[in-house]
């Protein structure tokens, strides 16, 4: 392991992030919320740590070739570095009382979760509301893999910090070059990120707002400018440009760009997009018949309210427009699943990811079907092609792990005296990269309440989430540290 290498692209990525300040400063400066110089000591500090990261280990060893373990080390301690420094504007600015409220709300940001610990979200400067914003739109696609698409120093070598990053078990790529792959997710989620923007705006959405909801929305992030979420607008054209694009943000990024190349088919003809459209046709059509006469008398508000809701939480954006906690046991225990099912590999969503469940499913009726057949000879496919056995090893070990970190993790906040469905619920919300649970974490309440190491607990299993727990967890391994 060449720590004086890893120091250096953390240090890059890091002073990367810093450029990026200038973008809510301008919010600042323009709003003139008295946010400014709390973004300005925060862009010195950040520019300052990258750039000595940098040129302290300007005589490292040059190298095109990335390890597995130092792809590793580079993405998981650059994610941490990028949600330390991105806290501060945060607590300088005295939003939070305490560094590790500004820390949880920064980790949540970049990992796209959308646990917040605002109290009052719309007394917050504005400034600080389009950077909450901002970093979940950086943290969707990935900050590593927007270095690799502009930085030239990250280019080389970068197809393994680039399968690193990327939310997927089989991550794609589109062009030989990965620069070349990464520019192209950017410029479509780009692309759709402005096209929500406008058709919100058409909706009568602010100009803020909008580019704030466009910039949480694409990466299945969640963050809203005001206290009651997307319910505030009361729109169901809002609504539904919104769960459009929660569904697009939830789909294989390379199947949007194959669509744009003239493949409009594409969606149907790919086995996993297929399965979570279906999933969430079924998902609503339950939640449907569950609600109807309940909670709602019309089959309008049904519709609307209940696709809002499962569509939300089965891309694990976390948006709301209704109280799901006050919904029938049934709808609830429906939404908790979605919390673990996530959408499709290689989208900006959290979870497990279909591919995984598809892989899973098809894996288990292979088993049963061998009992039958001892002397068969079976292999899971998926669209007609071979899972090998170490791809099909990996997702099992992926899914094992999970439950193992989402049980000792739930067990460990209930032990500070977190109740059991707010303990649980909280847990499987932060590790799949939802945001808003069940109990004193549901949808009309927020993590203000959790103990003070149970935000630190949470932060950790939301990173954990988003790198897709090998990436952080390898670090607890005693034979990462051996040469």
């Amino acid at each position: 392991m060449r720590w004086l290498f890893v120091a250096r692209y953390v240090g890059i990525v890091t002073f990367f992030l810093g450029l990026t300040f200038v973008f809510p400063l301008a919010f600042a400066f323009f709003y003139k919320d008295g946010d400014a110089n709390a973004f300005l000591i925060s862009m010195a500090l950040t520019l300052s740590v990258g750039a000595a990261g940098f040129f302290l280990t300007k005589n490292v060893e040059k190298s095109d070739y990335i390890g597995q373990r130092e792809a590793m080390a580079i993405v998981a301690l650059g994610w941490t570095a990028v949600a330390l420094f991105s806290a501060f504007p945060f607590y300088l600015a005295g939003v939070f009382e305490t560094f590790a409220d500004a820390f949880f709300e920064s980790m949540s940001g970049f990992t796209t979760t959308g646990a917040s610990v605002m109290t009052n979200i719309e007394a917050v400067p504005r400034g600080l509301l389009f950077w909450r914003s901002f970093i979940q739109w950086l943290g969707g696609m990935g900050i590593i893999v927007l270095s690799i698409a502009i930085l030239p120093l990250l280019g080389v070598g970068g197809y393994q910090l680039y399968k690193t990053e990327v939310p997927s078990p089989m991550p794609d790529r589109l062009k030989p070059r990965i620069r070349d792959t990464a520019k192209i997710l950017w410029k479509v989620y780009l692309a759709f990120t402005l096209l929500m923007a406008v058709l919100l705006m058409l909706g009568g959405m602010g100009f803020f707002d909008a580019i704030c909801h466009a910039l949480t929305a694409m990466p299945t992030g969640g963050f809203s400018t005001k206290n009651l979420s997307a319910a505030y607008f009361d729109s169901a054209y809002i609504d539904g440009v919104i769960i459009l694009f929660m569904i697009i943000a939830g789909l294989n990024f390379s199947l949007h760009y194959q669509m744009l190349m003239g493949k409009p088919l594409v969606y149907l003809k790919n086995p996993e997009s297929r399965f979570f459209l279906a999933a969430v046709l079924v998902l609503c059509a339950v939640v449907f018949f569950d609600i109807y006469g309940t909670v709602y008398h019309t089959i309008g508000d049904t519709v609307r309210y209940g696709t809002f809701q499962v569509v939300s939480i089965i891309t694990t954006t976390g948006y709301v427009t209704a109280d799901y906690n006050q919904w029938p046991s049934m709808s609830k225990i429906i939404l908790f699943l979605c919390m673990f099912a996530g959408a499709s590999a290689g989208s900006t969503a959290g979870g497990m990811k279909m591919m995984r469940v598809m892989c899973t499913l098809k894996y288990c009726y292979k088993e049963i079907f061998r009992l039958l057949h001892p002397h068969g000879v079976f292999h899971v496919k998926i669209g007609g092609k071979t899972v090998s056995d170490d791809i099909m090893g990996s997702i099992l070990g992926f899914l094992g792990l999970y439950m193992v970190i989402f049980t000792l993790s739930t067990i460990l906040l209930a032990g500070m005296g977190v109740d059991f469905v707010t303990s649980m619920s909280a847990v499987a919300a932060a590790i799949g990269n939802i945001g808003p649970g069940l109990g004193a974490v549901g949808p009309v309440e927020n993590y203000a309440d959790i103990p003070y190491m149970g935000k630190w607990l949470l932060s950790w299993c939301m990173l954990l989430g988003r790198l897709e727990i090998y990436t952080v967890i390898i670090f607890l391994v005693p034979e990462f540290w051996r040469k």
